[in-house]
């Protein structure tokens, strides 16, 4: 089922192949994915030269002159969404949000737009579930489906950025969706499970299921930069089945439920960068799809950069999973702080590194990568890899996790430095702590199940640890 002919007849079915992830995303054969060099770090000047952001036309598509109001009041849904398709037709270009707060439903953003939030400008999304309607397909916690479409919401486009340094703010707390809880979240996974065809997974009215952010699927060459994202209903920035993607000096609020900051989704070839993030759930989150569903599709998210951020929230800094089962591979982050002093979040990180998955998920995460994370005061594990994430599940899709590798850490305070936690059927494996200290810590590590661990000029409260 992993085969690239599988995956692109299980795409078609719901529209994913033409002009999309699957043709030239440079993904290596599994034979190739294999031969690794001596120093994986080598890999990211190669991984950075691929990720290059779009550039656009010097042509103004000023929303105002479609109608636009703002008044904070006035409803502009028509007025963007006509800016965005007359930019887009005529050959691309800044479509300019002013000074002002402009109230609106979803926007679908299209092929070379650059929706450009100017300082001053507060682009507002209505608390009106209908405004998120007709249903489109997304993918939902790892399970494709039709449901609301994200607040900003692509599908199948290109050269698209989201830029400025004004606010787009989801409004959520204000809105029904805080009352909307886990919606029809068991309906949709056992869809998912059976192979329920994707064009029968209907959500929308009356299941309660929270719609994304910004919620790009099977899209090429994206930036995000200096925005500050806040209030999302969920998920913030999640793009999916995407490649060539640049998140730059971005500063996220999600302090709601399901607030996770930027999930990378089935997606390759990302760089974020300089970027904050103040969450109720993970900051920066690699996945790739969530139980069969997830393995049925069989993309990885690969290729992935995360350097200089300030990381916030309640569950982890770096995460993996849970919704991991296409696999996870190639990923390193560097030069980033954890709780930093100048940066306090609402939540303090309870994980620098948190790696979540169990045995209904399958799928292979290879190649995890830190160097040079600073940071305090976290809360629980500062380094937690576990297979027994919601209890281990109940099947008999065993993942693996491979090649994960720490240099530099430096942390101030936690209830444990290290806490890894295999399966007796399937280890972690290989894995190397290097050039790290440890200070403020109350328990000691957990280790099992993990083959070939190696503690190299290791430190945890100033005693040597090998």
């Amino acid at each position: 089922m992993s085969s690239s002919h599988t995956r692109r007849d299980v795409l078609r079915g719901v529209g994913l192949v033409a002009g999309g992830m699957l043709a030239g995303t440079g993904f290596a054969s599994p034979a190739a994915a294999e031969v690794k060099p001596p120093d994986q770090w080598r890999l990211v000047p190669q991984i950075l030269a691929r990720i290059r952001p779009p550039t656009f036309p010097h042509r103004i598509f000023d929303i105002t002159a479609y109608g636009a109001v703002g008044d904070g009041r006035t409803k502009n849904t028509n007025s963007i969404n006509n800016a965005i398709e007359d930019c887009s037709r005529t050959g691309g270009g800044r479509v300019l949000v002013p000074e002002g707060t402009f109230l609106t439903g979803g926007i679908r953003m299209r092929t070379g737009v650059d929706l450009h939030v100017a300082a001053g400008a507060t682009l507002k999304f209505s608390n009106d579930p209908k405004d998120f309607l007709p249903l489109v397909l997304v993918r939902w916690e790892g399970t494709l489906c039709y449901n609301y479409q994200a607040f900003i919401y692509a599908y199948q486009q290109r050269d698209m950025a989201i830029t400025g340094s004004g606010t787009i703010d989801g409004d959520a707390p204000n809105g029904p969706w805080p009352s909307w809880g886990a919606g029809s979240t068991p309906e949709l996974r056992k869809m998912g499970e059976d192979g329920v065809p994707v064009e029968q997974r209907i959500m929308g009215e009356g299941k309660r299921m929270r719609p994304n952010m910004i919620q790009f699927i099977d899209c090429q060459n994206l930036l995000f930069q200096d925005v500050f994202l806040r209030n999302p209903a969920m998920w913030t920035l999640h793009p999916v089945f995407c490649t060539n993607v640049t998140v730059r000096n971005v500063h996220i609020y999600s302090t709601n439920s399901q607030g996770d900051g930027v999930d990378l989704d089935s997606t390759s070839y990302a760089h974020v960068i300089n970027s904050r993030f103040n969450t109720n759930d993970d900051c920066v989150v690699l996945k790739s799809g969530r139980d069969a569903d997830g393995r049925r599709i069989g993309i990885p998210t690969s290729n992935v950069v995360v350097e200089r951020c300030k990381f916030s929230g309640r569950w982890g800094g770096i995460t993996v999973g849970s919704e991991m089962s296409g696999g996870v591979r190639n990923a390193f982050c560097r030069d980033c702080e954890i709780n930093a002093p100048d940066f306090p979040g609402r939540y303090p990180i309870k994980h620098a590194l948190y790696i979540k998955t169990n045995k209904d998920r399958g799928g292979v995460i290879d190649g995890i990568h830190l160097r040079n994370i600073k940071g305090r005061n976290v809360e629980r594990e500062i380094l937690f890899v576990s297979m027994y994430y919601s209890g281990g599940g109940s099947g008999t899709h065993f993942p693996q996790i491979n090649n994960v590798t720490v240099d530099g850490m430096t942390i101030a305070g936690g209830r444990k430095a290290i806490h890894f936690d295999g399966f007796p059927e399937s280890h972690i494996r290989d894995v190397t702590i290097a050039n790290s200290e440890f200070t403020a810590i109350v328990e000691p590590n957990t280790i099992r199940n993990t083959d070939n661990i190696v503690l190299r000029n290791v430190r945890i409260n100033g005693t040597p640890v090998d």
